[in-house]
């Protein structure tokens, strides 16, 4: 599916419209070399659920809901330089809410992009109301998330916008 090239849609990106979905498992070593430049992310089919965006053949923008114990982590949500700015991490977030919006999804959020988390219905939480799961992750800066530049975040499936 292709759009009109000299227009912006309503989110900001221009040309082809990606193909959103759900990776297959087959398809989790796609996701693991694009996260190559985004903390060396990877994936696991045993507790991942990995949403991307595709233009082509190419992957441009990622998001992953791990499924911890005791909760849902999103996480992994990255869009390579060169795809930046055409609302591609928007798409691909929308899909992930869509599939798991009936669990509580815990995120820690880059201090910078809480505001845009927000129009998803995420909203700041303490560190104490994350599950010990989801916690684990970042136990080497508890008491101190704000000076490593995250902020953890909840939404809920009673909070839609």
């Amino acid at each position: 599916m292709t759009g009109d090239t000299g227009r912006r849609a309503g989110s900001g990106y221009t040309g082809v419209v990606p193909v959103v979905r759900e990776l297959k498992a087959s398809e989790f070593s796609k996701a693991n070399d694009v996260w190559v430049d985004y903390h060396n992310t990877t994936g696991d089919p045993k507790t991942d659920r990995i949403f991307g965006a595709f233009l082509g053949a190419d992957l441009v923008s990622l998001a992953r809901c791990r499924r911890h114990s005791d909760g849902y982590e999103v996480d992994g949500v990255y869009t390579p330089e060169d795809y930046r700015g055409r609302g591609y991490a928007r798409l691909v977030l929308n899909a992930l809410i869509e599939a798991c919006h009936n669990d509580g999804l815990y995120m820690y959020a880059v201090s910078h992009l809480t505001e845009f988390y927000g129009q998803y219905g995420f909203y700041e939480i303490s560190e104490k109301e994350l599950p010990e799961g989801v916690r684990e992750r970042y136990m080497w800066a508890v008491g101190n998330l704000g000076g490593v530049g995250v902020v953890p975040m909840l939404r809920t499936h009673t909070n839609y916008i």
